[in-house]
C-alpha cells in the first residue's frame, strides 16, 4: 500500500501548496562582471581552438599597423617565392609538410559545415536524453586525391553503420566515393573520401624489377595515386570479371614483376590456357610449361604441380613453415585463364575430377611450399568453382549484377566500398582487391601491356621448356 505524507491541520483535497522560486537579487556590477569574464573566456577559447586562423590574422594586423600594406605584401611576396622554390626543388616534402597540411585545413572546414546535415539526414545521428547526439569530426588528412577523415563514433555504433550509408555520405560531400575502415582505437573509423579518381588514365607498364619480391609486386595503381604491390608470397590469387574487365591485365601485369625471376631461375610460370592459346600464346615463352590444346596434357600439369607441392611438404616437415625459393627448388606459379573450362564446362568427367582433386590439393597446401595459383574466371557460382574460397587473395574487376560482389570478394565488401557492377566498360584493368583479414577493399587498375609488349617480354626473359606434354628439343 503507497505511504502518503499528510500535513496535519491540511485536507488532502485542498488546493495545492504554492511553491515559488525565490529571486536572489544580485547587483548589477556583479552580472556585468561575470558576462564579461565569460565572454573573454569563450573568446580565448576560440582563439586558441582556430590558431591556424588567429594567428596570422593576427600576425598581419601587426605588420599592417606597424608598416601599412608593404608589410603584409612583402610577406605573402616572401611566403610565394620560398614556398615555389621549395616546391620545385624537393616536391615531396614540400607536399607532405606543405601543401597537404594547410589543404587538410581548409577541407577539414568544408566538412564541418556540412557535418550536422550529414550526419542527420545518414541516420548516424543518435537521439538519448532528449538530446541529438553526432558523431564527432576529429581530424582530417588529406593526400593525392582522398581526403582521410577521423571520427570519433557515438556509443554503439560500429565502422559498418558508416559503410552502409557511404554512397550518401559520398553525395553530401561531393565526392567520388566514400569508404569506411576501423580506426586505431576501437571507438574511431577512418572514412577514406576520394575527390578523384588517378585510376582514369590507362596505367603503363612498370619497369621489371632486377630482383622480384615476392611479397610486393608491382602490379600497377592503387586509388590514392600510389602504386599498388601484390603479395604473393603465402597466398593464392583469383580473378574474377566479365568478358572484356582486364584479367589479362592482372595476369600479365603478376608476369612481368616476376620475369627477372624467370630468367634467372628462381621462379617457374607454368601456364594453362583452355581457350587455345588465345589470351597466353602470344607470351608462351615465359612459361617453363605451357598447354593450350590438350586437356590430358593440363590435367597432367596440374597433378604434377600437386605432387611437387606434396613433396615439398614433406621435406619441410618439422622444419620450417614457409618455403624459401631457390633455383634448385624455384617458385612455382601456376596461371589459369579461364579456370571454368576445366572445372564445370570439361565433358570428360574423370578429368574433371582429376582436376579439381589436384587443384584442391594445391590450393589448400600449395602456398606455404611455393606452390602458387593464379586463376581467373567470369562465373563465379559455386557450381562453377566449388573452392572458391581456398583463395585468400580475391581481385573483382567488372561485373554484371551486385550480388556477384559479395559472392566473389565475401559478404558485406559491397557495402564497404568493393562496386565491381558499377565500373564502366571504358576502365577495363579496373577492380577492387580483397585479401583475408583485411577488412577493406582496395580499388586498383592493373597495368596494360599491349601484344606487342607481351612478345618482346617473352622473348627477352622467357625460357619455354615444355608444350602440351611434349619436351621443346635443346631445353633441359
Amino acid at each position: 500500500m503507497p505511504l502518503v505524507n499528510v500535513i496535519r491541520g491540511d485536507r488532502i483535497d485542498s488546493a495545492p501548496i504554492n511553491v515559488r522560486t525565490p529571486f536572489v537579487r544580485i547587483p548589477m556590477w556583479l552580472a556585468l562582471s561575470w558576462w564579461t569574464a565569460k565572454a573573454f573566456g569563450r573568446l580565448v577559447v576560440v582563439l586558441i581552438r582556430f590558431w591556424y586562423l588567429t594567428t596570422p590574422a593576427a600576425f598581419f594586423g601587426w605588420l599592417y599597423l606597424r608598416f601599412g600594406w608593404l608589410g603584409p605584401a612583402l610577406v605573402l611576396g616572401a611566403v610565394a617565392l620560398v614556398s615555389t622554390v621549395w616546391a620545385f626543388a624537393h616536391r615531396a616534402s614540400w607536399l607532405r609538410f606543405g601543401w597537404w597540411p594547410v589543404l587538410s585545413r581548409y577541407r577539414r572546414m568544408v566538412y564541418r559545415r556540412n557535418w550536422h546535415a550529414a550526419m542527420v539526414t545518414a541516420k548516424l545521428a543518435v537521439s538519448f536524453d532528449s538530446h541529438t547526439v553526432l558523431p564527432v569530426l576529429r581530424r582530417v588528412r588529406c593526400s593525392a586525391g582522398v581526403d582521410v577523415v577521423t571520427v570519433r563514433m557515438v556509443t554503439g555504433q560500429i565502422p559498418d553503420d558508416f559503410a552502409k550509408v557511404a554512397e550518401r555520405l559520398a553525395h553530401t560531400f561531393g565526392v567520388r566515393q566514400v569508404k569506411a575502415a576501423p580506426g586505431p582505437r576501437p571507438d574511431v573509423v577512418l572514412l577514406h573520401l576520394f575527390r578523384g579518381d588517378p585510376l582514369a588514365k590507362l596505367v603503363r607498364p612498370v619497369p621489371v624489377p632486377a630482383v622480384p619480391e615476392f611479397t610486393a609486386l608491382p602490379v600497377g595503381r592503387q586509388e590514392d595515386g600510389d602504386g599498388y604491390e601484390l603479395r604473393l608470397f603465402g597466398t593464392q590469387v583469383l580473378v574474377v570479371g566479365a568478358t572484356g574487365a582486364g584479367k589479362g591485365s592482372v595476369i600479365w601485369s603478376v608476369v612481368r614483376s616476376l620475369a627477372n625471376g624467370v630468367t634467372s631461375g628462381l621462379v617457374q610460370i607454368w601456364g594453362l590456357d583452355p581457350k587455345g592459346g588465345m589470351e597466353l600464346g602470344m607470351g608462351a615463352l615465359m612459361f617453363s610449361r605451357f598447354a593450350c590444346k590438350d586437356y590430358a596434357a593440363m590435367c597432367e600439369l596440374i597433378e604434377e604441380a600437386a605432387t611437387e607441392a606434396k613433396r615439398r611438404a614433406a621435406k619441410l616437415y618439422g622444419r620450417t613453415r614457409q618455403h624459401t625459393p631457390t633455383p634448385d627448388e624455384p617458385l612455382i606459379v601456376l596461371v589459369i585463364d579461364e579456370l571454368a573450362n576445366l572445372t564445370a564446362y570439361l565433358t570428360d568427367r574423370q578429368l574433371k575430377d582429376r582436376i579439381k582433386a589436384a587443384l584442391s590439393i594445391l590450393l589448400s597446401q600449395g602456398r606455404a611450399v611455393g606452390v602458387h595459383v593464379v586463376a581467373a574466371i567470369q562465373d563465379p557460382r559455386k557450381e562453377v568453382l566449388p573452392f572458391r574460397d581456398l583463395f585468400p587473395t580475391r581481385i573483382g574487376l567488372r561485373l554484371a549484377e551486385a550480388a556477384q560482389v559479395d559472392l566473389v570478394l565475401g559478404e558485406g565488401m559491397r557495402d564497404r566500398g568493393a562496386l565491381c557492377d558499377r565500373i564502366p566498360q571504358s576502365l577495363p584493368g579496373v577492380g577492387f582487391v580483397v585479401i583475408d583479414g583485411a577488412p577493406t577493399p582496395m580499388r586498383v587498375r592493373f597495368s596494360y601491356l599491349t601484344d606487342d609488349e607481351i612478345r618482346d617480354m617473352a622473348h627477352t626473359y622467357g625460357r619455354l621448356r615444355v608444350i602440351d606434354g611434349e619436351i621443346l628439343e635443346g631445353a633441359a
